[in-house]
């Protein structure tokens, strides 16, 4: 892919962060990191594992070794991997293990966001599998204290997701995919 390529993806990312993350307030906590230089998207134009699964790990140690006023959150967009729902979960469960061998639970989480994203046991035309949608698949790099702070001034952040499904169901399907397809 061309540089202009790569930042028609950026583009595309950041339409649906400011279009559903923010826009419809999915994440209550992303308007301030969005609109600021702390939140970083790395694009990944490859669509060889092992190459995703380097720039994976460049990304963990960078959010790792870097003060969150510099990088907030981090977001690995691959353009051309992982495009299998099954196959991103899978390459998701083994970077989650990894954080754990790597002893980082507890400092970084991962969020998921696939443009297939299904929640299990939920029909396909949910509207709720869209709180996890993005354009490309995504991995979503979190700084567990980071979290924690505005969790608690946020009541009842449990109810988030419960939330998020009532917004989209309320919009209704035929709106969430007029805004999905004025996406691209």
């Amino acid at each position: 892919m061309s540089s202009t390529a790569i930042s028609l993806s950026e583009q595309h990312v950041r339409a649906w962060l400011e279009s559903f993350v923010v826009g419809l307030n999915l994440c209550p906590f992303a308007r301030p990191v969005v609109a600021s230089d702390a939140l970083r998207i790395t694009v990944c134009e490859s669509d060889e594992l092992q190459q995703v699964a380097e720039t994976f790990m460049a990304e963990l140690e960078l959010i790792r070794q870097s003060p969150e006023s510099e990088i907030a959150t981090s977001l690995l967009v691959l353009t051309n991997a992982l495009n299998d729902f099954e196959e991103y979960l899978s390459f998701i469960e083994n970077a989650e293990a990894l954080i754990e061998e790597m002893d980082l639970a507890g400092i970084i989480q991962l969020a998921s966001f696939h443009p297939d994203y299904q929640f299990s046991g939920e029909p396909a035309e949910s509207a709720s599998h869209f709180t996890n949608r993005s354009p490309y698949p995504v991995i979503h790099f979190l700084r567990e204290e980071m979290m924690e702070r505005v969790l608690e001034d946020f009541p009842e952040p449990e109810s988030i997701p419960l939330r998020n499904i009532k917004t989209l169901e309320e919009i209704g399907r035929a709106e969430i995919e007029k805004r999905w397809n004025s996406l691209k």
